[in-house]
């Protein structure tokens, strides 16, 4: 196996080489992410938009967040009653970790937990923390994926994460 060389690192990311091959690492505790599959009791499937400096545009996502950027030692269960909560204004009673997933294998080292949340409760509004500028969508989920397709014909890049997630609420992963 080649030598693992750190090329640059900065807050919340560090570039790496590993023989000719160069990707990106989380500096986060874990380097981890969540990813939240959550749908209220009305049957609606939550998402949020926002604009991404990256692609210099406005996506719209599942809610999820880093997990350890706050609190190092949390579960995932943890981060993503947080996220959710601080991005969509929802809190869950229970969540429940579906699948751990690499999120660009070829890019970067960083894994994704799918989580579904049940129990919902609306306590706020959402739209993330102040450094943040989240809009929350409650889409009946019958008609989410026309919604997104909707979306994307309007100009939004729609992250390939909600095509998994909805998968996901529809089938589980037993299919």
């Amino acid at each position: 196996m080649s030598e693992t060389k750190t090329l640059w690192q900065g807050d919340y990311l560090r570039i790496k080489r590993r023989g000719t091959w160069e990707y990106v690492e989380r500096t986060t505790p874990n380097g981890m992410a969540v990813v939240l599959l959550a749908v209220t009791p009305d049957d609606e499937v939550l998402f949020v938009e926002q604009y991404r400096v990256p692609i210099d545009g406005r996506t719209i996502e599942l809610p999820a967040g880093l997990v350890g950027d706050i609190h190092g030692d949390e579960s995932l269960e943890l981060a993503a009653e947080r996220e959710l909560e601080e991005e969509t204004g929802w809190r869950p009673a229970h969540c429940e970790v579906l699948l751990v997933a690499p999120s660009t294998a070829g890019l970067s080292s960083e894994r994704v937990a799918f989580v579904r949340a049940t129990g919902l409760t609306r306590i706020h509004a959402g739209g993330g923390d102040a450094s943040e500028d989240i809009t929350v969508h409650a889409i009946p989920r019958a008609e989410a994926g026309a919604w997104l397709a909707s979306k994307l014909a309007e100009g939004y890049s729609l992250d390939v994460k909600v095509w998994s997630g909805l998968w996901l609420i529809e089938h589980g992963l037993g299919g």
